[in-house]
C-alpha cells in the first residue's frame, strides 16, 4: 500500500510542472486527496458497506470538487490535475497512468443498464471539460482533446476532437501528454479539402470555357 502511495505522489510530480515538493501534493492537491479518499470508499463498497462508502465519497466531493463513485475502478499512477468538476461514475474503469484534467465527466447516457460508464485503458489523457459517455472503451495511449464529447469506442493511439468526437490518427504516435492545443482539427481539414476541390473545379470550368472560344 505504501508503495502505491509513493508512486502516486511521484506520478503527480512528473505530470505537474507546477509541483514543488511531495508534501505540497499530499496536503494541498485536491486530485491526490480525492484519489486517496476513493481507495478507502472503494474498500467499504466492495465489502458491502455502501452507506459508509458513499459518506466518504461525498465528504471528499465537498472538499475537493471531485466526485468519484465508490464503485468506480481506478488504476495505479492516475493523476487528476486541478480536478474541480470531475465526475466518475459507478461502473467506470480507469486504467494505469491515466491523466484527467478539470471538468471531465466519465458518465452514462441514461439509457444503459449494468455497465453504464466508460472503460479508460492505460496511458490515456483526457483534456479539460471532455465528456466520455456510455459503456464505451477508450483505447491505450489515446488522447481526448479538451471539450470533446465522446460517445463511441476509440482505438488505441488515437486522438479524439470535437462534438461529437472524431478520431484522428497521428502517424501511430502519441501526442505529448500536456499539449492540449496543437492537435489536428478534422473539421478544418475537411474545409480545406473542399476548398481545394472547389478551386480545381473552377480551373477546369475556366479551361472548358476557354476551349469553346
Amino acid at each position: 500500500m505504501f508503495n502505491q502511495f509513493r508512486e502516486s505522489v511521484k506520478s503527480f510530480m512528473e505530470h505537474d510542472p507546477a509541483a514543488k515538493s511531495p508534501l505540497e501534493i499530499i496536503f494541498l492537491y485536491p486530485g491526490f486527496k480525492a484519489l486517496q479518499s476513493h481507495k478507502r470508499a472503494n474498500w467499504f463498497f466492495r465489502h458491502n458497506m455502501p452507506f459508509i462508502a458513499r459518506y466518504i465519497s461525498q465528504k471528499s466531493a465537498h472538499k475537493t470538487g471531485i466526485e468519484i463513485h465508490p464503485g468506480a475502478t481506478i488504476g495505479r499512477r492516475v493523476c487528476i490535475d486541478h480536478g474541480h468538476g470531475v465526475v466518475i461514475g459507478e461502473t467506470a474503469e480507469v486504467g494505469d497512468d491515466v491523466m484527467i484534467y478539470q471538468g471531465v465527466t466519465l458518465g452514462g447516457t441514461g439509457k444503459d443498464v449494468g455497465k453504464r460508464h466508460p472503460t479508460i485503458e492505460n496511458g490515456v489523457m483526457i483534456g479539460a471539460g471532455a465528456k466520455v459517455l456510455g459503456p464505451i472503451t477508450i483505447g491505450r495511449n489515446a488522447k481526448v482533446a479538451a471539450g470533446a464529447v465522446v460517445v463511441k469506442d476509440v482505438e488505441p493511439n488515437c486522438t479524439v476532437v470535437g462534438v461529437p468526437g472524431e478520431v484522428v490518427r497521428i502517424d501511430g504516435e502519441r501526442v505529448d501528454d500536456l499539449d492540449q492545443i496543437n492537435i489536428p482539427d478534422p473539421l478544418m481539414t475537411a474545409i480545406r479539402e473542399n476548398q481545394k476541390k472547389i478551386s480545381e473545379l473552377e480551373e477546369r470550368i475556366k479551361s472548358l470555357e476557354g476551349s469553346k472560344k
